[in-house]
């Protein structure tokens, strides 16, 4: 536990939420987990029609604020929650993802050592039961690069940042319906200092019915139309553009295959992902 004077290292933390019921008790309970004196935590929820809202009633007590109301897009709602929060550090965490025990007490660690304005890590891949499926890494050199020309994007249940840099860049985009976190990933390796740290901060859950899986030709388009529009405001030259796109396409797609098959997991199933602390597993 922090001492209550390091109050200046706080940060707040956001849950969207909508139907998500079946798995948002155990997202809650990461965050708590995690939660040290003067954090603050947020859950907005869009209004769902499951038990979700009666869940969040039960730990109201333990939360710094809620709401349930219709919210234009997912970027909306994390808005809400970032709007109010006054800390100096922020992340969101999903419905249904989970963060590691002690992952906020290494991301403001690393974050308070380093001069870096956005830190980003690896995760776990859950099944719904919460088992463990595979490890992610997001080992990246240089992350405006391999945004803007590979298109790739930071496991964001493992990326924390500075509130100042998300003031800076304007926030989340709201008029984005699906890759708002692409885009204000990518605006933050362009505008901030952004590092690559080696250890596991949090669970990304695959389900059925996913966002991002159900919406996945509309991601695909506004995440083009972002890089495309980053890109041609960059530096480079044209003949370093057409370089770069051919690079990272391939080494994009070559990572993600490798990774998939050399990563043992074995070792890890003797422990239950509630159980998992944020480390280097690598």
């Amino acid at each position: 536990m922090l001492p209550a004077n390091q109050l200046s290292n706080s940060f707040v933390v956001v849950t969207p939420n909508f139907n998500m019921g079946s798995y948002l008790a155990e997202t809650i309970e990461s965050v708590l987990r995690n939660i040290r004196p003067g954090d603050e935590y947020y859950i907005i929820d869009g209004g769902s029609s499951d038990e979700s809202v009666e869940i969040i009633k039960k730990y109201a007590h333990r939360l710094t604020g809620w709401v349930s109301e219709k919210d234009d897009s997912y970027a909306d709602a994390i808005s809400k929650g970032f709007m109010r929060g006054t800390g100096r550090y922020q992340c969101w965490i999903n419905s249904g993802d989970l963060l590691l025990n002690d992952s906020l007490d290494l991301a403001r660690k690393l974050l308070d050592k380093s001069n870096a304005d956005m830190i980003f890590g690896d995760d776990f891949y859950i099944d719904c039961n919460s088992n463990v499926l595979a490890y992610s890494r997001g080992a990246c050199r240089n992350l405006r690069l391999a945004m803007l020309y590979g298109a790739w994007t930071p496991l964001q249940d493992a990326c924390f940042w500075r509130s100042d840099l998300y003031k800076r860049v304007g926030g989340l985009n709201k008029s984005l319906q699906n890759a708002a976190d692409y885009d204000l990933f990518a605006r933050f390796a362009v505008d901030g200092n952004v590092c690559y740290m080696p250890y596991a901060f949090s669970a990304f859950r695959k389900h059925d019915g996913q966002h991002s899986i159900a919406h996945t030709k509309s991601y695909q388009r506004e995440k083009n139309d972002i890089r495309c529009k980053l890109v041609a405001k960059s530096d480079e030259s044209l003949l370093k553009k057409i370089f770069l796109r051919c690079y990272f396409f391939m080494a994009v797609r070559w990572r993600v295959y490798v990774m998939q098959r050399i990563w043992d997991k074995s070792r890890l199933h003797f422990k239950p992902i509630n159980q998992l602390k944020a480390t280097r597993y690598w």
